[in-house]
């Protein structure tokens, strides 16, 4: 484990004990269960796009946050209830993409208007939305076949929190120039690691 996944495995885990656990229980409470927290979610970051569509960025990037955190809690809801199964793995995965899609796609028709009108923004949208799906695409297929596939800079919370603070203060373009440029630098990374892990895998099981 590399000293970046450490921290990263040591922050989600202070995050689960403080807000995670205790919100979950909250929830669950409240009757709220593993997928209508995911549904929460995607509804939350579709209003977050409709709000960037229409250049209300402070106000989206507190709902990229809001719509993240019911993505964050799904699981440990589903944990708590004995609901964990395929089909809300499913759900969660796909839903999760279409959030994190959603706000692009806010952007894009944003810098898109005439009065609004940035060429480079709306490139580095479309280039920053298929890094980020390409990101998860390889860890998808990489676990598929048995091997880890996490590796790479900007996993999705560090995804989450930059296009969130940046939409907060006010400047969703360096959002799109770190996501841009990240996101396809990534899953290059996370493609060679796991390229690297099938060879090896696949030496070892021959010998």
């Amino acid at each position: 484990m590399t000293d970046l996944q450490s921290a990263r495995y040591a922050l989600r885990r202070g995050v689960s004990r403080w807000f995670e656990e205790p919100v979950a229980r909250t929830l669950i409470k409240l009757g709220v269960s593993a997928n209508g927290a995911t549904l929460l979610g995607v509804l939350v970051a579709s209003g977050a796009a409709v709000l960037a569509g229409f250049g209300e960025f402070w106000i989206a990037g507190i709902l990229v946050l809001v719509g993240a955190t019911f993505d964050m809690l799904d699981g440990g809801i589903a944990r708590r209830t004995n609901s964990v199964g395929p089909q809300g793995a499913i759900m969660d995965s796909v839903l999760d993409r279409v959030s994190e899609v959603a706000v692009f796609v806010g952007l894009i028709v944003y810098y898109s208007q005439p009065e609004n009108l940035d060429q480079t923004a709306v490139i580095l949208a479309l280039v920053a939305t298929a890094g980020s799906l390409l990101v998860s695409y390889v860890r998808a297929r990489a676990e598929s076949l048995g091997l880890k596939g996490t590796e790479g800079l900007l996993t999705r919370p560090e995804r989450v929190v930059i296009m969130s603070v940046l939409l907060i203060i006010g400047q969703p373009v360096w959002a799109l120039w770190i996501l841009g440029v990240g996101t396809p630098l990534s899953a290059t990374q996370r493609f060679i690691a796991a390229y690297r892990a099938a060879g090896r895998a696949s030496s070892e099981s021959s010998d």
